[in-house]
């Protein structure tokens, strides 16, 4: 009898051997390898508010240690719907518009799975957050790529409807922007509107960092424009604003017919998302408004720090609008590999960073600046140190 020798590298499922994985754990690992400060990874460094803590273990303390409803607690998607409601005179359905996922990101992959049939097409900009083509192409579909346009990453309507097919199904929209922190103005945002309703399109829009803005104005959600809201499926969570990465929650909000297909998703991917958890995002979601005055605030003086820092080192940057990241532009220093240049500063200088190459396709470029982004989402003492840190590279280059 032939025993074949078990290759178990090509078992591996097309959909799974055709995602790459960004390189960014690598820089992490170095990072900690060379004890640097690491304002590459979007994770505040500072503990979230005692009152959300309090109640998530209270809620452990009085065993709320079962399965949650597959759809989340009531109280958390009525709270959802108010918060919503409060910013923006809207009313959205706890019962049959609002699902309780396990992050943003298994929140777009129940959405994509909802709507997506093999072969399908899904318009991504970027540059882009890794897991929005990666779960376009979990679902059998084809991320379609449409590049904003630098040095200030506009977002081009016609580049947009350039690459729209018959099989283009949907559009991947995010608003703070991640990685530039561009927060898209009337007239980007009413492109793909028009877009979504000629073309027939459902926008799936990103808003983690809806609360994080720098200007007078909120950002502007797409859904709030006419005869967007039944087209338009909004993703958010609790991560940035509530900084509570770790948590892994999120939520999905969708027209009831949109919800069932969502749901459905969601049951087979998660099941349900921590009960304990959802109770102390209970307690957040109910914050008032000074809370979230404040973390702007917050966060003005946390981006200050680093604007003032670069600009007396003379390196220049892309003020972000909203979300908690800068873009800094080193083409000046000679390096044309960003990659390589992030281990450098990781090693010599002693902050990590993540390369702009990391959140476009196959890790390329078409352009010839050299941004790294930096996350401000930490202690402003290490902020100091950081910028403390980056006066040796402008002492090397001088």
């Amino acid at each position: 009898m032939t025993i074949n020798r078990f290759d178990a590298e090509g078992k591996l499922s097309a959909r799974i051997t055709q995602i790459t994985v960004p390189s960014f754990k690598q820089l992490a690992d170095l990072a900690v390898q060379h004890q640097a400060i690491d304002l590459g990874g979007g994770k505040p460094d500072f503990p979230a508010d005692a009152a959300f803590k309090k109640a998530a273990i209270q809620a452990i303390q009085d065993d709320f240690n079962q399965y949650a409803p597959t759809q989340g607690v009531a109280e958390l998607r009525q709270g959802i719907s108010k918060r919503l409601q409060q910013k923006t005179q809207e009313h959205f359905d706890a019962e049959q518009e609002i699902t309780i996922c396990s992050g943003v990101t298994e929140s777009t992959a129940a959405a994509l799975l909802a709507i997506i049939d093999p072969g399908d097409e899904v318009i991504v900009l970027v540059p882009a957050f890794a897991s929005y083509a990666a779960d376009v192409q979990l679902c059998g579909g084809k991320p379609v790529y449409v590049e904003l346009t630098q040095p200030d990453f506009r977002l081009e309507k016609e580049k947009v409807e350039a690459v729209i097919t018959a099989r283009t199904k949907a559009i991947i929209f995010n608003s703070p922007h991640n990685p530039s922190g561009r927060v898209f103005d009337q007239e980007e945002v009413q492109g793909i509107a028009q877009l979504s309703q000629e073309y027939d399109l459902i926008v799936i829009t990103d808003e983690i960092y809806d609360e994080i803005y720098f200007g007078a104005v909120p950002p502007i959600p797409i859904w709030k424009l006419p005869d967007m809201r039944e087209r338009t499926i909004i993703t958010n969570g609790f991560s940035k604003v509530y900084s509570v990465t770790g948590w892994r929650l999120g939520y999905v909000i969708a027209t009831p017919a949109l919800t069932k297909g969502i749901r459905k998703a969601h049951n087979y991917l998660a099941l349900s998302s921590a009960l304990p958890l959802q109770m102390g995002m209970v307690e957040a979601v109910g914050s008032e408004e000074s809370y979230y005055i404040e973390l702007r605030k917050d966060y003005s003086k946390r981006l200050d720090i680093l604007k003032k820092g670069f600009d007396e080192l003379k390196i220049p940057y892309l003020a972000p609008e909203g979300g908690y990241f800068l873009l800094v532009d080193f083409s000046d220093f000679g390096w044309k590999d960003d990659f390589e240049f992030t281990k450098y500063i990781t090693e010599h200088i002693g902050v990590s960073a993540r390369p702009l190459s990391g959140f476009y396709p196959n890790e390329t470029l078409t352009n010839q600046r050299l941004w790294l982004r930096f996350a401000f989402c930490k202690e402003e003492e290490v902020l100091k140190e950081a910028i403390e840190r980056f006066k040796k590279i402008r002492e090397q280059k001088n």
